[in-house]
């Protein structure tokens, strides 16, 4: 099994990174606006519409406060296909005012690592952005 991991430096509280994290229906607002046009929760499992109509569905395996740690699998509409995908992301402090995001994505097959590691690393790039933009700005 392939494991791809990635690390960035956000600034922004680990709270506040953790507070959008952990918010998993609202991807489409406060993760990936754009990205992501809407978030759909139903039971454990999570549907991400992306511009284009596609659908992908994950199951969320678990909300850790104490570790801030949020893991999901892709089950269903994962682009590449894939045949199992597993993700974590986990926050931890980075110094007295940002975090680091850490994001690690076992995938089988191995041939979709390479581009599995493009498309995570555009992802955090866009996760940072958006964070700490809003870290910047008051909630609505």
């Amino acid at each position: 099994m392939a494991s791809v991991r990635h690390e960035t430096v956000i600034d922004a509280s680990p709270e506040h990174t953790w507070d959008v994290l952990r918010d998993v229906g609202a991807v489409h607002e406060r993760l990936l606006p754009g990205r992501v046009t809407s978030t759909r929760i139903e039971g454990d499992q999570r549907y991400l519409t992306f511009p284009d109509g596609h659908v992908i569905r994950e199951l969320i395996v678990t909300i850790d406060d104490d570790a801030r740690r949020l893991a999901y699998a892709v089950v269903e509409g994962a682009r590449p296909p894939v045949e199992h995908h597993h993700a974590a992301f986990e926050v931890r402090a980075e110094g007295a005012q940002a975090s680091r995001l850490i994001w690690t994505t076992d995938v089988l097959p191995h041939a979709v690592a390479a581009e599995i590691r493009v498309r995570v690393e555009r992802g955090a790039a866009e996760m940072k952005q958006t964070i700490e933009s809003s870290a910047r700005s008051p909630r609505r």
